[in-house]
């Protein structure tokens, strides 16, 4: 797999192509993703590229992770993701930035989805509900999950309520609208996971490459 970068959401908005369409786009702050570590098979047993993204203060840091940035001669970051990579890695202490996918060029985006508490199964699981008259005293609950007799018990990955949302997803395919390497952002269209202001990982497209 190629190196990916590390980015944090702004939020959507719309851009208008040559043809005059508009078309929803996300907004992904790229800029300031740095090598931290080139790892290598004969050392490491695997071969991996470490990305940091999001400089902080060093006085923030523990005493191993500020000398394992500073080893590899890398500032400070707050996140870091490893992505494994065969062939020719970058030096560790280089800078990757928005320049890394071009225009047209499909990517994955893996990110949190917003979480929304504990929910119940209307909400959650999208359950129909009970009656909402002529006496009915089960409105939004769940309705039965079991039996008395053989097995006597509830089953195992029964849907309940419970906590909503905040949840690891990947949106697969989506189409790098424009690559703005001066500003440090990518514009994706479609919508990604998660609220803005969250931390989100932008790969190379696993299933899907562009047309040449």
């Amino acid at each position: 797999m190629s190196i990916g970068l590390i980015g944090k959401k702004v939020g959507m908005t719309q851009v208008y192509l040559k043809d005059g369409s508009a078309v929803a786009v996300t907004v992904i702050d790229v800029a300031g993703n740095q090598v931290v570590q080139v790892k290598n098979a004969d050392k490491d047993g695997y071969s991996a590229v470490q990305v940091g993204y999001n400089d902080k203060k060093e006085t923030r840091c523990s005493k191993p992770e500020l000398a394992h940035f500073k080893k590899h001669n890398a500032s400070a970051k707050y996140v870091i993701r490893e992505f494994r990579t065969e062939g020719e890695a970058p030096e560790a202490g280089s800078t990757l930035g928005a320049d890394k996918f071009a225009d047209g060029e499909y990517v994955d985006v893996i990110g949190t989805t917003k979480g929304k508490g504990f929910s119940g199964v209307v909400k959650r699981y999208n359950f129909k509900g009970q009656p909402a008259s002529h006496g009915s005293m089960m409105h939004r609950r769940t309705g039965s999950i079991g039996c008395r007799l053989t097995p006597g018990r509830v089953w195992k990955n029964q849907k309940m309520p419970g906590r909503h949302g905040f949840d690891r997803r990947t949106t697969q395919n989506l189409k790098v609208v424009q690559s703005r390497a001066e500003d440090g952002v990518l514009l994706i269209a479609g919508a990604v996971p998660g609220p803005n202001g969250s931390y989100v990982i932008v790969r190379p497209a696993l299933k899907k490459q562009a047309k040449k």
